[in-house]
């Protein structure tokens, strides 16, 4: 279970992220409202998955989703570059979380 919590933070980790792009520097009320409550749940999650993950590989882990689900939807949603030399980079990041899944212990 707290890899599904720890999964479930890093993507909420990109819906802060992307929402940011969406609150105009937070002049926009709704998409900012939206963004911060995406920040605090994010943080939430991530506080109770690191009490059972080791606090190292959950960052690292929580921090990897957010990259590659914010670097996919900068991409579908921005029109961002998806050169291979970047999507390269992103597939990198993707396999470091899988190793970091594959050598710690914890459920699920």
């Amino acid at each position: 279970m707290p890899w599904v919590i720890l999964f479930l933070a890093g993507l909420c980790e990109v819906a802060w992220a992307v929402g940011l792009k969406y609150t105009a520097g937070f002049t926009r009320p709704l998409p900012t409202a939206a963004t911060v409550a995406a920040m605090v749940l994010s943080v939430v999650l991530l506080g109770i998955a690191v009490k059972s993950l080791p606090l190292g590989t959950a960052y690292a882990v929580w921090t990897g989703i957010g990259a590659i689900g914010t670097v996919a939807l900068g991409i579908v949603l921005f029109g961002e570059s998806a050169s291979w030399p970047r999507l390269l980079c992103v597939g990198l990041i993707l396999a470091g979380i899988v190793g970091l899944k594959l050598v710690t212990p914890g459920e699920g």
